[in-house]
């Protein structure tokens, strides 16, 4: 029965230990170790009895490994085991105490990754300086984006291409969950460092690519493509993507250039396509399956920065599949 397994993977000061960190935020095993004053094998045997109970859960970015406390939404008993420590808490001096110190080695891991950004941004400071030159300055974009998608609640968020992070921790109070997706460890690393601020379970980094999205279909009400179509191959394949995961009713927001002629981009910024038309981006969303909205322009720099939204439209299971094909047709 799996009450007894939650039973026997807390009955340990370890585990409950592990279990009240993961709640805080999340860490791979060699943070986890670190925190604990443990051998990461040690910690690694602890680990895997809080997953094999459906505690904690594991997420493979890499060569790393990182551990969280398992979504209690979707298991009464795991939301009730968060309960229960939290009481143990409370209520316990001496685990309290303990819970405390933990949490305090905690600044030392923050630290350490924003040490690690910081680093990485020094190291290409240069090249984002130089392309944020060219455009609208960000302050204005970010200001009308969140305008535009203030109109209606946006649920779980789906930031696609996430980068820095700066896009999850805009949204991330507004919205009921957010989903920060990236293809590269780096700006994974990044945005981890970046929004490890916000609640544990609030917020999923997650590895992946837009053209093959790790998600469910009609998972998302809001998804966001943010400076990251431009370096699409195939773009009708990423939008399709992104409609297979949006539910029916919910919003796509696609911020990137208009159509320009810099081709410097692309050997000094890897842009693939340099920026869009307003009647291209109809033309993915619409056959993508959604319904595009008028564009937003946003002037200010060389490269002119556009706005396109659009709703999800009702559709069939294969509707996302059958719009990537019409797309290459």
């Amino acid at each position: 029965m799996r009450i007894e397994l939650i039973i026997r993977a807390l009955g340990d000061q370890t585990r409950l230990r592990t279990a009240r960190l993961l709640g805080a935020m999340e860490l791979s095993v060699g943070e986890l170790a670190q925190v604990l004053g443990q051998s990461q094998p040690r910690v690694s045997q602890h680990v895997a009895k809080l997953c094999d109970a459906g505690i904690a859960a594991r997420r493979r970015e890499g060569s790393w490994v990182f551990l969280r406390m398992a979504d209690g939404a979707s298991s009464p008993l795991i939301e009730a085991c968060g309960r229960l420590l939290a009481i143990a808490e409370r209520e316990d001096a001496d685990f309290a105490a303990q819970c405390e110190a933990d949490r305090r080695q905690l600044a030392a891991i923050r630290a350490a990754r924003e040490e690690a950004a910081g680093a990485y941004f020094a190291a290409h400071a240069g090249q984002w300086d130089e392309l944020r030159a060219l455009h609208s300055p960000d302050n204005l974009v970010e200001a009308r984006l969140r305008e535009m998608l203030g109109a209606a609640p946006l649920g779980r968020l789906l930031d696609i291409g996430t980068g820095t992070g700066r896009m999850a921790e805009l949204f991330a109070g507004d919205a009921d969950h957010v989903v920060a997706l990236d293809k590269s460890l780096d700006m994974l690393r990044l945005a981890r460092a970046r929004l490890q601020h916000l609640p544990a379970d609030g917020i999923d980094l997650v590895q992946g690519d837009f053209t093959a999205l790790p998600f469910a279909a009609h998972t998302f009400d809001t998804v966001l493509l943010h400076q990251v179509l431009h370096f699409a191959q195939e773009p009708a394949a990423a939008l399709a993507e992104a409609a297979r995961v949006t539910r029916p009713g919910g919003r796509i927001a696609i911020v990137d250039f208009a159509a320009h002629a810099r081709e410097d981009l692309r050997d000094r910024h890897q842009h693939v396509r340099l920026g869009f038309t307003d009647d291209q981006v109809a033309r993915l969303l619409t056959r993508a399956g959604y319904d595009p909205a008028p564009p937003e322009t946003l002037a200010g720099g060389e490269l002119l920065v556009k706005i396109w939204l659009g709703q999800r439209s009702g559709f069939s299971g294969q509707a996302g599949t059958s719009a990537a094909h019409q797309a290459h047709a």
